[in-house]
């Protein structure tokens, strides 16, 4: 089984504690968020192939992947860095920063225990098609030689991310673009950044994006299997089981909880509202079983050990 740790919410940069604690209990609990039943997922050593960590601050979980490491878990590190302005990002610390973090991560742990993701791609009046184009080959360039592998998608505005988004740009003075660019638009910026991203020792993937992959610009698989394979140095095996139409990514379960995240970023499809999922980060508990506990929880820890962490 491999563990995504997690596309809901910022573990490593926020909830490492937790995390390390849950896998040292050899198991964690989680709140399916379409139907809120609860699961019990095993996290012992002989039930985990590997983990998948997404992040955009990994250095403050450096320190814990050590102990990850010696623990026997195969890891690698979706890291994403787009060097955004406050604007969007609010609570993401400066791009030179992550930067070195995602260096040092590459020097500890070699580069195929890094994944560089430029996403999500979003059209504003500070981000237009030229700026993502100029910032990510300013980052192509830093990072050329700490990973070998850059993933791109460009934003779902979702009715939430719409209010967001709107929200913030009344308070910082920037426009949007309430409607996506045309997909011929979005297809050249991939080419391009493909061009870019091979120029300095990398392949570029699109994630669950199929229409814009061209030329060098493919389909990426984020929870992949076969480099989970070189990072361990033994076959990990996965079906492949994609969250959405287009999606690549080896079957996983997700360990996270959404409206947990206190990035401030507002185009996220994981935080309905930005003061809640501060709220949650300041109530959060890393002794506890769940990330985010739901209001009742049944009194069985054991329970449905293999329960669908999906979702």
């Amino acid at each position: 089984m491999i563990i995504s740790a997690s596309f809901r919410t910022d573990i490593p940069a926020f909830y490492g504690e937790w995390f390390v604690r849950r896998l040292e209990a050899g198991y964690c609990r989680t709140v399916n968020p379409i139907g809120g039943q609860i699961h019990t997922i095993p996290l012992g050593r002989d039930a985990v192939d590997g983990i998948v960590f997404w992040t955009k601050n990994v250095r403050p979980f450096l320190p814990r992947l050590e102990r990850v490491a010696e623990m026997g878990y195969p890891f690698y590190v979706q890291h994403s860095i787009t060097g955004y302005p406050r604007a969007l990002e609010n609570r993401v610390p400066p791009v030179e920063s992550l930067v070195r973090a995602a260096w040092e991560l590459s020097r500890r742990y070699g580069p195929r225990a890094a994944v560089w993701r430029y996403d999500p791609i979003v059209y504003t009046s500070l981000t237009p098609s030229d700026h993502h184009l100029s910032m990510f080959t300013r980052l192509a360039r830093q990072l050329e030689g700490a990973v070998d592998e850059v993933v791109i998608s460009f934003a779902h505005i979702y009715r939430k991310t719409a209010r967001n988004m709107s929200q913030a740009a009344g308070e910082e003075g920037f426009t949007w673009r309430g409607e996506e660019p045309p997909d011929e638009e979005k297809r050249a910026l991939a080419g391009e950044m493909a061009e870019v991203a091979a120029e300095h020792g990398m392949k570029l993937g699109v994630c669950s994006q199929s229409v814009y992959t061209c030329g060098r610009a493919v389909n990426a698989r984020c929870v992949d299997a076969p480099r989970l394979s070189a990072v361990a140095g033994r076959p990990v095996t996965a079906r492949t089981k994609g969250n959405r139409p287009d999606c690549l990514c080896a079957e996983s379960r997700d360990v996270g909880a959404y409206d947990t995240c206190p990035h401030g970023c507002v185009y996220c499809y994981a935080v309905a509202g930005r003061e809640a999922a501060l709220e949650r980060y300041r109530a959060h508990d890393p002794h506890s079983e769940f990330l985010f506990p739901p209001a009742h929880v049944p009194e069985d820890p054991q329970g449905d050990l293999f329960g669908d962490g999906m979702g």
